[in-house]
C-alpha cells in the first residue's frame, strides 16, 4: 500500500493506534505528512522593502571588482606609494656587523676544505667542570655561532653543486656538537648535585667545617691539644 494510502487510513480510523507497528519502524504512520514550504535563496521578504533593496552593500564584489554604492571614510585620503629602491640613500658598510659571524673571515659564501680542516679536539668534560657558569654560556654560544656558519657553507655548497667540501664541515661539525653535549652533561651534573644538596638541607643536614678542610689542616687541627 502507497506510504500517502496508509497515513490516511492510520489519521481517519483506518487502521487503530494500538495496531500499528512502532514508530522507528514505521514513521510515516504516525506522523502526519507535512507539505514543506519551499523559498528562494534570499530570506529578505519582498513587502520588507516594498519592492527597494535595502541592504546598501548589494553588489559589491572582489571578484568581479564591483566597488560600493557609496563612499567610504577613507575615500578623501590618497593611498601611499612605495619607494624605488633607487631613491633610498645608501647604507656605510659595517665592517663589524654581526651577521658576518655567518661567514668564515674571508668573508665568502662558502668556506674551504682547507679552512674546515683547522679545528682542535673537543672540550673534554674533565676540562668542562673547572669552568665557571660564565665560561660555559660564553662557550655554548661560540659552538651555536660555528654551527650556524657551518650551516651557511653547506647551503651554499647545496647551490652551488661544489661536489667537495662536505666531509670536512662535517667532521669539524660533529666537534662542536661533542663540545655542546659536554656542556649539557656538566650542567645536568650541577643539577642534580644543587637538587642533592637541597634534599639534604631539608633533612636537617649541616656541612661541618672539617669537610671544607684540606686532609692536612685537618689533622692539625685535631692535634692541636
Amino acid at each position: 500500500m502507497h506510504r500517502p494510502v496508509v497515513t490516511r487510513l492510520a489519521q481517519y480510523g483506518g487502521l487503530a493506534l494500538a495496531e500499528l507497528p512502532p514508530p522507528y519502524l514505521a514513521p510515516s504512520l504516525h506522523f502526519s505528512m507535512t507539505r514543506t514550504q519551499s523559498s528562494n535563496f534570499s530570506t529578505t521578504p519582498v513587502a520588507a522593502g516594498r519592492g527597494r533593496d535595502l541592504n546598501r552593500t548589494r553588489g559589491v564584489s572582489a571578484i568581479h571588482r564591483t566597488g560600493p554604492r557609496f563612499k567610504l571614510g577613507v575615500s578623501k585620503y590618497p593611498l601611499p606609494k612605495p619607494v624605488s629602491p633607487e631613491s633610498l640613500p645608501a647604507r656605510s658598510k659595517a665592517p663589524n656587523h654581526g651577521l658576518w659571524g655567518f661567514f668564515p673571515p674571508s668573508r665568502e659564501g662558502m668556506s674551504t676544505p682547507e679552512f674546515d680542516l683547522q679545528f682542535g679536539r673537543p672540550w673534554a668534560i674533565t676540562e668542562l667542570r673547572d669552568k665557571s657558569w660564565d665560561d660555559l654560556h660564553r662557550l655554548w654560544w661560540v659552538c651555536i655561532k660555528e654551527r650556524n656558519r657551518i650551516a651557511t657553507s653547506n647551503l651554499e655548497r647545496e647551490r652551488l653543486k661544489a661536489g667537495y667540501g662536505a666531509h670536512e664541515a662535517d667532521s669539524r661539525e660533529k666537534a662542536v656538537t661533542v663540545t655542546m653535549h659536554g656542556i649539557k652533561h656538566v650542567l645536568r651534573e650541577r643539577w642534580y648535585a644543587y637538587e642533592e644538596a637541597q634534599r639534604l638541607y631539608a633533612q636537617g643536614v649541616r656541612p661541618e667545617y672539617e669537610t671544607y678542610m684540606e686532609s692536612s689542616e685537618a689533622e692539625e687541627t685535631v692535634s692541636k691539644p
